[in-house]
């Protein structure tokens, strides 16, 4: 145990009280030139916040002080809430007047001071801020003869920003620009900034892609160092490469991806073994032998964590040399790969395993495409075509539903949500909006790698060597207890709540499979449990019920599975690490498990917010036209309705003119007060759309039926007027009479009626 972690247990386990610097050092028996560290460290886990310095010159730890410290994520609507870096805590929320200059990201500090009776702290206020996450901002200028502001494209940071005549840097009223801060917001000044680069004007060509990836930090090119150090990596296969390999090129090995995949990690191979087994062979891309640990190749992989996939173009995590080359698997060519080999047996538990550099040469590059018509279609041109791989893919179809039927014996949460695909002209116009079924195909793929990765991920535990896991934890309480009453609405429950096990959900997802119901509560159970991560700890994944959980089969597009692969290499001679080795590696894999969830999430972010644009894009052709559709999100002011096509758009409770409805969390509902008409989640629904905006990346969908609303679409100047009419917004609660305002009181428990049985 290194001093750092020394001096938090014995804040955590022993100190009954804050101590000063001289108390924490004689408790821990602290002397002589370890004081010295002693000191350095003491600063450094104070200026992270791992602990805390009172006014007074005392030590305590944030969760033992009424403290709490997190990311803070805040709202359009000027509050926010604090996510907990302590998984035991709720989240805190935090009120318009309470967050202190603090922005969207940032890492903070806050006092917690309302409570529930559990000791439970809803509200706080913030008072320190520990690391700023935004230092740019990309928005939209407007500026006047001595000043400007920028008014961010993103929402959640709430304050325009000001920027001083002499920062405007040429920038006109209108331009997409991006601002560099130079003074962080305070209670009641805006933030500061200067304008470092102009993007073009606002509804240019690409404009607002640019924005997006812009304002998610993401790198575009690679710095030339990286460029320098890729142009050396070799194109060919030397002879001294091959020491130590396994030559596997003889092998029946294939890859099967989407038709324009270019980066292929992994290729497949399924034999039948004589006792009955399957002997499945996945091979990964030997990343690791091309990118060195602290290269600058490493270095610029670390940084960006993983390639985002945005709706018209890739922003590899690999130069296009390696990633579209070397190392991708392409067929006919010689390739380093590192191979998990397993036998499975007919129940598909892994009896054996081995892992092990091999070359490799696939023989033929297939498609989710090509396959789903030779196994499920049984196209005939295409099995004669493929002849030679009929055979093992039917293999690999038998093995794939003996591990997926395993999976679910041991209760793993198997969600099937269809893939939206926006197909774009040349100019990066949307044509067409399709949805992806997942088909046996990517089920093949999808079952082989989840195998591979819980095999090498208990082969690390199992060795004891420091690794990187992929972890699920455990749902709150409180979110199952919000989806059971839900499903208590559907005739569905989940027997406890307090020790939810995957398997209670998994057996709710089968009861509704093929009801109507079944996209609704899958979506709100997907909503309910945490985010998946990466941690230097294996604590196991909820979701898959699996014990061990890596993530192994993608070096080539995520940091992660390159750091895996190179742990693995590191104990291929010994089958351990070196103390030395151990202690760096305790550090490092934190920070990088840490790092590379962030990075995760900004491309997840990025990635569907270029889709929801080109969505909008798309549905502005259709602005006046009727679809049928399913409500799938209720809240205060409205209602999401998903059409055929799988767009959201919002119905706005101001848009429903036939009665006053309230919000009943409870039976995610809006009901009408005097009529008990309901809009619940689930319900199928015809909508008009209503309007569409690029720029916000919303759609706005009005009922059919409400012929008021319709009339009220074309002219902003009438929506306003309606607005302003004390009375005649609905749902709202503002301007009623105390009749009105008595009966709300009232309305939010409604009495069943036969809409509020189902």
């Amino acid at each position: 145990m290194d001093l750092a972690e020394r001096i938090l247990e014995f804040m955590r386990e022993e100190a009954y009280k804050p101590l000063t610097a001289e108390d924490l050092a004689d408790g821990l028996n602290i002397r002589g030139i370890e004081l010295e560290e002693f000191w350095q460290i003491l600063d450094k886990l104070e200026s992270t916040a791992a602990i805390i310095r009172t006014r007074y010159g005392k030590y305590g730890i944030p969760d033992r002080m009424n403290l709490v410290v997190g990311k803070f994520s805040a709202t359009t609507k000027g509050f926010g809430f604090i996510l907990p870096e302590n998984q035991d805590m709720e989240d805190v929320f935090i009120p318009p007047d309470a967050i202190g200059g603090a922005m969207h990201g940032d890492r903070v500090v806050a006092r917690m001071h309302r409570k529930h009776i559990s000791g439970r702290a809803v509200e706080g206020e913030i008072i320190r801020i520990v690391t700023r996450a935004i230092t740019k901002v990309v928005g939209t200028l407007e500026s006047s003869r001595n000043f400007g502001f920028v008014l961010p494209d993103n929402r959640r940071i709430g304050r325009d920003i000001f920027i001083p005549k002499e920062e405007l840097g040429g920038a006109k009223t209108g331009s997409k620009v991006v601002v560099e801060i130079t003074e962080w917001p305070q209670k009641q000044k805006s933030a500061e900034g200067r304008i470092v680069e102009v993007l073009g004007r606002q509804g240019d060509p690409g404009i607002e892609i640019l924005s997006i990836i812009k304002n998610h930090n993401l790198p575009t090119e690679f710095p030339p160092e990286v460029e320098r150090a890729a142009s050396r990596v070799s194109t060919t296969i030397s002879e001294d490469e091959l020491l130590g390999r396994r030559d596997l090129r003889d092998q029946l090995v294939v890859t099967i991806d989407g038709e324009d995949a270019k980066d292929l990690d992994d290729a497949v191979h399924v034999e039948r073994l004589k006792n009955g087994h399957y002997l499945l062979s996945v091979h990964i891309a030997d990343v690791s032998h091309y990118v060195r640990e602290n290269t600058p190749l490493d270095n610029e992989a670390r940084l960006r964590g993983t390639s985002v996939y945005l709706v018209d173009r890739v922003l590899p995590m690999l130069p296009p040399r390696l990633s579209n080359g070397i190392c991708s698997l392409n067929a006919g060519e010689d390739r380093l790969a590192l191979s998990a080999q397993m036998e499975i047996d007919g129940r598909g538990r892994v009896v054996s395993y081995e892992i092990f550099p091999s070359i490799i040469r696939v023989k033929t590059r297939l498609t989710y495409t090509i396959v789903r018509q030779i196994l499920a279609d049984h196209d005939e041109l295409l099995r004669d075509k493929y002849a030679k791989l009929v055979g093992p893919l039917e293999d690999m179809e038998r093995l794939c539903r003996i591990l997926r039927d395993r999976r679910l014996r041991r209760g793993a949460i198997d969600f099937d949500f269809p893939e939206i695909k926006v197909k774009l002209d040349e100019e990066g116009h949307p044509i067409a909006i399709e949805k992806r079924i997942r088909s046996i195909a990517e089920s093949v793929i999808e079952e082989f790698m989840l195998v591979a990765n819980e095999t090498v991920a208990e082969h690390m535990h199992m060795l004891g060597v420091p690794s990187m896991f992929r972890v699920h934890e455990e749902p709150d309480e409180e979110k199952m207890n919000r989806l059971n009453v839900l499903l208590n609405n559907f005739g569905q429950r989940l027997p406890k709540t307090e020790e939810i096990q995957p398997m209670s959900l998994q057996r709710v997802l089968s009861k509704i499979a093929g009801r109507p119901e079944e996209r609704i509560i899958s979506t709100v159970m997907l909503r309910s449990l945490k985010q998946a991560r990466y941690d230097a700890e294996n604590l196991g994944h909820f979701g898959l019920a699996a014990t061990y959980y890596t993530h192994f089969t993608s070096p080539i597009r995520r940091y992660p599975d390159l750091i895996v692969h190179r742990l693995i290499r590191e104990t291929f001679s010994s089958g351990d690490v070196s103390a030395k080795r151990r202690q760096k590696l305790s550090v490092m894999l934190p920070e990088i498990a840490l790092h590379s969830s962030e990075r995760e999430r900004a491309a997840a972010e990025a990635e569907r917010a270029t889709v929801d644009l080109k969505k909008v894009e798309y549905m502005a052709q259709f602005v006046g036209q009727e679809f049928d559709g399913i409500i799938s999100s209720v809240t205060a002011f409205g209602f999401f309705v998903e059409i055929d096509n799988g767009i959201e758009g919002l119905v706005r409770v101001s848009s429903l003119e036939d009665d006053y409805y309230q919000y009943v969390e409870e039976q995610y509902a809006l009901i009408g007060e005097r009529t008990s008409k309901i809009h619940r989640l689930g319900n199928s629904i015809r909508i008009i759309v209503a309007k569409v905006n690029p720029a916000e990346r919303t759609i706005d969908y009005i009922l059919a039926d409400n012929a008021k609303a319709l009339k009220a679409v074309g002219s902003e100047k009438t929506q306003e007027k309606k607005s302003g009419k004390a009375g005649t917004r609905r749902g709202t609660g503002k301007s009623k009479p105390a009749a009105a305002k008595k009966k709300t009181a009232t309305a939010a428990k409604p009495k069943k009626t036969r809409a509020s049985k189902k």
